[in-house]
């Protein structure tokens, strides 16, 4: 969404007023989810989405609403039943909760984007808390508390146990450019927003499984990086999107590049002693997730060494190997998918286990079409 903030930066400069919608909580099968940004501008034009269709008609239509009636802050929530879906030609049915953000001469708001785009471009993580639905007595809607990951703090909710509620959520969402949605004590809705660098791939390795899952990693919205020590396969042609192709020994890889915590290292050389290497040194950096091709006796192997250079165990329990989701997986796309979907997992806090219903609910639905032919009934 840095588009977006850049955007709403830009009008304010300018002294046009323009409005924030923000998607904060979901509900069921929706087409975006919470985090989705649309600026609505004075002259009709905007930046972003919020997933298209009625949807969006409406939540524009309310925007420029709130800017021809000089109108404040507003909490919408917008329910995609069946027919509206279909109209839409949406495969969805729940529920989009909105918070409208009016932006007209906001100094603070422009201080507060500048920093969300520091962030974006490799600054320190913030994450920004908005008070989204307000009730009587409590924060006033659109209050706001910025948090930054060196712990300090502008804004606040008018109350030391509120903020301190908002904080310990913050810190949680900042690093990883996650966001939540949650009530405080008095039952104030607060909607927090993380901000850092996009989710980053480090691809250890250019041979072919390490093409394929590069490949994947950009076409998902991380940006790559590529390091291997043999330019015919650390090149522009090659990768011609990576962000920096690094042509470096694998025990020094690491001195050419500045990981965050929403960084994830893939590590698939062309052998057991580049990997060794290239792992130990990925060991130092602060990335979220660690991988490594390679078997179960191949893995051993190298914790042994490490643990002998006296590699902490506790931190070698961290690293993901051998890496992947075990979806039987043999050609070097599908160690791809198998690679990326253990590392969406981690990133996104899933299971990693199948969707598929089990026995109980298809047998259920049978009972309730057997008792009412006719009609349909909710399971």
């Amino acid at each position: 969404m840095r588009e977006v903030i850049q955007g709403a930066i830009d009008d304010l400069k300018d002294g046009q007023p323009c409005v924030l919608a923000t998607v904060v909580r979901t509900k069921g099968s929706t087409p975006q989810k919470a985090g989705a940004m649309l600026l609505v501008r004075q002259d009709g034009t905007g930046v972003g989405t919020l997933g298209g269709g009625c949807v969006e008609g409406d939540i524009w239509f309310a925007a420029k609403e709130i800017l021809r009636l000089n109108g404040g802050a507003e909490f919408k929530d917008y329910y995609l039943n069946e027919d509206i879906a279909a109209r839409d030609g949406l495969v969805c049915g729940g529920t989009m909760y909105f918070y409208l953000e009016p932006l007209r001469d906001q100094k603070d708001f422009i201080t507060v984007g500048n920093e969300i785009l520091e962030a974006y471009d490799g600054g320190q993580p913030v994450s920004l808390a908005t008070v989204v639905n307000a009730i009587d007595g409590g924060p006033a809607l659109g209050s706001k508390l910025l948090l930054r990951s060196d712990g300090t703090v502008s804004g606040s909710f008018g109350n030391a146990e509120f903020d301190a509620q908002v904080i310990e959520v913050s810190r949680k969402v900042a690093d990883i450019g996650a966001n939540e949605s949650f009530n405080l004590s008095d039952g104030t809705e607060v909607f927090v927003d993380g901000f850092t660098t996009p989710p980053t791939l480090v691809m250890v390795g250019g041979g072919h499984v390490g093409k394929a899952t590069a490949d994947l990693a950009y076409s998902l919205g991380y940006r790559v990086y590529l390091v291997d020590d043999r330019p015919e396969f650390c090149n522009e042609e090659r990768f011609p999107y990576a962000e920096e192709r690094v042509i470096e020994t694998y025990d020094k890889w690491t001195d050419h590049l500045d990981l965050n915590v929403n960084s994830f290292v893939v590590v698939a050389t062309r052998g057991h002693r580049f990997d060794d290497m290239a792992l130990e040194s990925a060991l130092k950096t602060r990335a979220r997730y660690i991988g490594v091709l390679g078997s179960r006796r191949k893995t051993i192997m190298i914790y042994r060494r490490l643990l002998q250079q006296g590699v902490p165990l506790e931190r070698i329990k961290e690293v993901y190997a051998p890496i992947g989701l075990n979806i039987g997986a043999v050609e070097p796309e599908e160690l791809a998918v198998s690679i990326m979907s253990e590392i969406i997992m981690v990133r996104r806090g899933g299971e990693g286990g199948q969707m598929q219903m089990g026995d109980w609910y298809i047998d259920r639905a049978a009972e309730i079409v057997e008792r009412t032919p006719d009609s349909t009934v909710e399971v």
